[in-house]
């Protein structure tokens, strides 16, 4: 237990404390003014009118303070610049249902060393919500059966899965108020390739396509192959390397929408026939 003298005034400490270390601050910050400031230029005046004096009541420390804080802007000293508009912002994308897309390459076509690829392509269905009670409707089953509907139109042909190449390209599209983030790309072997997928997902849930907001990547890096990719040797035993970004056929499997938390995924349609979903296939 700390032992304080007879007398103490806990106020009176705390407002000397604090007058102590704001004029500190403030002397710190007009540094170019000589003494506690005066009326003769107006960086002088500024610091008189910031500096706490021992007759100040509570009105005016507080006013001293909101003048140096955040008139003068002392708080934002040190902060990082941010460049760019603050209305440039993205709206939030949690509480909204995720609409995922499955590729994934012919086992036939995979080489014997590799796991078929397999990608996955997201966008967020802004329109509704996971749950009720929120300013969004919550999703319900027909409006899952509805998009459903449209998935099997858009990415079905002949009863198969439609097709793309993947590669080394990454190709985002950001549209956030309808449910692409950035930072969300698709990798292709062609620019092409993923404006149709894109178009497509669109198409799927009734909202217009910008060609303005596709934006290709192409590295420098080549995609690899098995072959080209090599092996290493890892505790003894010569195991195969990663491939980069290889080019290959992927085939649309199936789609789902995961409404987060603990709540299972609810399959809409899927080619493989491995999960219960809302329509038939084919």
């Amino acid at each position: 237990m700390v032992n304080l003298p007879d007398g103490f005034n806990p106020f009176e400490h705390l407002q000397q404390t604090y007058k102590t270390e704001f004029n500190r601050r403030v002397d710190r910050y007009f540094r170019d003014v000589d003494g506690n400031g005066d009326l003769s230029s107006p960086r002088a005046s500024l610091k008189l009118a910031c500096r706490i004096d021992d007759n100040d009541n509570d009105a005016m420390m507080n006013m001293r303070h909101n003048l140096f804080f955040n008139v003068i802007g002392y708080s934002r000293k040190n902060l990082a610049v941010v460049y760019g508009s603050k209305f440039d912002t993205a709206p939030p994308v949690a509480g909204h249902p995720q609409l995922f897309f499955v590729f994934s390459q012919d086992e036939s076509a995979s080489p014997i060393e590799e796991s078929p690829i397999q990608h996955e392509k997201s966008v967020r269905l802004m329109k509704f919500s996971c749950a009720s009670g929120n300013v969004k409707p919550a999703i319900t089953k027909a409006e899952m059966t509805e998009i459903a509907n449209e998935i099997k139109t858009n990415f079905l042909s002949s009863s198969r899965g439609i097709t793309y190449t993947c590669g080394n390209k990454s190709v985002s599209y950001t549209d956030p108020d309808n449910g692409f983030p950035r930072g969300n790309y698709i990798l292709v072997n062609s620019k092409p390739d993923a404006v149709e997928i894109y178009e497509k997902i669109c198409n799927v849930i009734d909202i217009p396509f910008h060609s303005d907001r596709v934006l290709l990547n192409d590295p420098d890096k080549a995609s690899t192959t098995t072959a080209t990719a090599g092996k290493v040797t890892i505790l003894g035993k010569q195991v195969q390397n990663r491939r980069y970004r290889p080019v290959a056929v992927l085939r649309f499997r199936s789609a789902y929408i995961s409404l987060g938390n603990l709540v299972p995924p609810v399959f809409l349609i899927d080619t493989t026939l491995r999960n219960q979903s809302l329509i038939k296939y084919p």
